[in-house]
This record gives structure tokens, sequence and C-alpha cells, in this order.
């Protein structure tokens, strides 16, 4: 990691002003001079309501690895705690309780991910940490909750939050269980203020409430004077927020959303998001952003700056190998390029991607094409597809071009691969398997 010296506290501050990272701050001449003064543990919190991070927690684990680039060591929180209450922050409604085993589960697939963008083997600072508030919350008895955390709170103040205010003005309000959840997220501050020295809390623009309470309570029990940041929330085009149990999501596990389809999402992003998203969702450097985003704006119709914005993305959570066999895959089924062209990875990459079925070396060979169609359910009836042979295709040659002549070992693709297609847009890959 670079010394701190190599990119003071304002300069820091300054970068992360000029990617739109910025929504709320403390004090920022004291934060600037914080930072100045040697490493500053900065924690980040991600509760773990779900066995993937999404798009949206993206930014918030960039920017504990800004400051990890510039020698403050990032400290992630997998709430082990309050992923067992749940955050009213932006929802309308109740959380649904996980089970602990669920939990667990969540927060050990969690961690591996954050272990991908950070560095959290130091265990302690100065270095980076990866830490579960369950360790400090658990062993606490409700009293000493209460007098410890609770008593250094006004309920005023807490019903001022924005997190708190909104769910009061709706019919259902807020459970009591649900309202505590501030407590817990100040008293996580507090206890790694104390653990581990830190003195930054970074999030979304929707924890600003939740870290001022923090920052309160670590002032009124330990004197001490903590700092908090936030960022501009990620948003779709409607304007709601990622969250991962907001319904249709872009997650950063492969699992759940393809390296594929995490390209394409970003792919056909707006034009007007290309240049804040490679700003806030990438490492590349605000010079080279701004350069991308100036060029795409004199020419959008090539999308080369969504592009660039799909490569980095897709590099940065799934790694450099991923983007050969993606943009040749989305080649074939977008822009019509030739499917010999395409290598085994990307064959193999539409075989997951694609609807697909497998069929035995014995029942392809010799097989009628029109027959092959019917099959996989492209075309009703054999009759249907005789009556437009020119409207389906076998490796995108037409059936009128190509004939009537029974498929042969030649028709396969890398020894195993059949692409069927009507008209442009509907696909189906055929798997050969040995005999």
């Amino acid at each position: 990691m670079p010394n701190v010296g190599s990119n003071r506290g304002s300069a820091l501050i300054a970068d992360l002003e000029s990617r739109g990272l910025v929504h709320d701050t403390t004090d920022r001449a004291a934060l600037a001079e914080r930072l100045d003064s040697g490493p500053t543990p900065a924690y980040c919190g991600f509760d773990p309501t779900a066995d993937s991070l999404h798009i949206g927690n993206l930014q918030s684990i960039l920017l504990l690895r800004r400051f990890q680039d510039a020698g403050h060591p990032p400290i992630a929180r997998v709430g082990g705690a309050t992923g067992m209450i749940g955050d009213p922050s932006g929802r309308s409604d109740e959380r649904q309780f996980l089970d602990t085993e669920v939990l667990d589960a969540n927060r050990v697939a969690i961690g591996a991910q954050l272990g991908r963008f950070l560095d959290l083997d130091g265990g302690s600072a100065p270095g980076g940490a990866l830490v579960d508030n369950r360790t400090w919350t658990e062993p606490m008895g409700v009293l000493d909750f209460l007098r410890d955390v609770g008593k250094h709170l006004t309920v005023n103040t807490m019903m001022a939050k924005d997190s708190v205010k909104s769910r009061l003005d709706r019919e259902s309000g807020i459970s009591f269980t649900e309202f505590s959840y501030m407590l817990l997220q100040a008293n996580d501050f507090l206890e790694l203020h104390q653990r581990h020295g830190c003195d930054l809390q970074v999030a979304g623009s929707d924890q600003w409430g939740n870290i001022t309470a923090g920052i309160d309570l670590v002032r009124r029990r330990t004197g001490d004077h903590v700092h908090g940041l936030t960022a501009p929330l990620i948003v779709r085009a409607d304007g709601s927020k990622f969250g991962k149990s907001e319904g249709q999501n872009v997650w950063l596990s492969a699992e759940r959303t393809s390296p594929f389809q995490l390209y394409q999402y970003f792919l056909n992003v707006a034009d007007d998001d290309v240049e804040p998203f490679l700003l806030r969702l990438t490492l590349v450097d605000v010079e080279t952003c701004r350069s991308v985003a100036e060029a795409h704006r004199a020419e959008p119709g090539r999308r080369e700056g969504q592009r660039r914005l799909a490569r980095e993305l897709t590099a940065l959570v799934h790694g450099a190998e991923t983007i050969g066999p993606i943009e040749s895959a989305a080649g074939v089924v977008f822009a019509g390029e030739r499917i010999t062209d395409a290598d085994p990875a990307a064959l193999e990459l539409l075989a997951s991607e694609l609807p697909t079925s497998t069929i035995s070396a014995g029942e392809f060979h010799g097989a009628d094409p029109i027959e092959l169609v019917v099959r996989t359910e492209l075309g009703k009836s054999k009759g249907e597809v005789r009556r437009n042979l020119q409207g389906y295709s076998v490796n995108q040659i037409n059936l009128a071009t190509r004939g009537d002549a029974p498929l042969v070992a030649d028709d396969l693709l890398h020894g195993r691969f059949v692409l069927v297609q009507r008209g442009r847009k509907a696909h189906h890959l055929v798997v050969v398997e040995p005999a």
C-alpha cells in the first residue's frame, strides 16, 4: 500500500469530490487533517441479508478501496447482529427476519466477496480487517446496552433522522426492533473506534443519520471526535436504489448475475450514466473517465463509453479474463458476427446464457435440420418451418440457402455446438454429446 504522505487527505477528498462521491461529510478540514496525520482506519458496514452484495454496494466497497490505496486501513463490518434486525433506511415496510443459519452462510459469502476487492488480512490496525458486529453485540446484556448506548442517544434525535421519520409518516409505522437499529450501528462505531482506532465511517447517503448517531455516541462516551462521509446512492433509471431485498437486482455474485449479464447491463445504460458510473464504480483515474465521456458525447452512436464502462466493471468484479469470451458471445447474439469465428470459451458461455438443449451424436448425425428446429421449439411444426425456410437458420445459414441436406460432423462448431435461430432475436444452442 502507498504511504499516506503520497496522497494527502485534502487531495484524497478532492479526488472523491471530483468523482461525485461526496454527499455529506463532517467538517472537511478536520477530516483532511486527520487523514494527513497518519493511517486512518475507515469502516463501512454490510449486512448479510442476502448471500451476495449488489452493484449498489460496489460504490461503498470502492470507497474503502480508495482509502486503502491512499494508505488508510479498511474495516469491512459484516453485520451478523444488525442483519438480524434489518436497517429501516430507504424502506417502506418491515424486513423479514432471517434465521441464524442463513445469516451465517450469507456472512461467509459476503466476506469472501469483500476479500476480492480489499486487503482484509491485517486483522487489526494498521492492517485491514473483516469484522462481525455480533462479536461484541451478542455478549452485551439488555441492561448494559440501555445504560451504555441508549442513555446517550435521545428519542427526539432519533425521530428526527430521515430513516425513522419517513417510516413514522406511514400507516404501518416502524417497530421498536427497527427503531433500535440506529443504536446498534452507533455502538458499532464506538466499538471499532476503541478496538481498531477507527476514526471514519463511510457509506451511502441513506446512512447519514446512523453515522451521525455513532459520532455522537463516540463523543459522549470517550470525548473523541470521529468523522463520517457519505456518497450519493447508485440508483436505477427509475430512481429506485439497488438493494439486496428490493426485487430485481444486479448482483456481484456470478451465480446470481452472470458476468455476461453484468456486462450487458452496463453496455445498455443511458448515455447520461456513462460518466458518473465510470467515476463512481470503477478504479479508472478521473482524467481518463472524463476523456472517455467526452469522446462518447462526440459520437454516442458508437457506444464506446458504455463498452469501456462494461469492460471495466466486469473485469473488476469477475476478472479481465472474462471479457474476451463475453464480447465474442455478445457479438454472435446481438451483432450478427460470424459464429464460426467464436472460440470454445465463447460458445461455452453462450451455453449458460441461451436456451440450450443436449442431444447425442447418434441423434444429430444425419438428422433433418428442420426437425432440429422443431425440437428446439423455435418452430411449432415441420410444416410451419418449411413455409418460411428463409426465417430459420442453422449456424447463421438460413434453411432456404442451406437446402435439405442432413446434418453432419462439419455442422458442429468445435466438435459439439450448433446454433439454431428464428429470425434475428430467437436463439437456441444445441450441445451434441459424443456417443
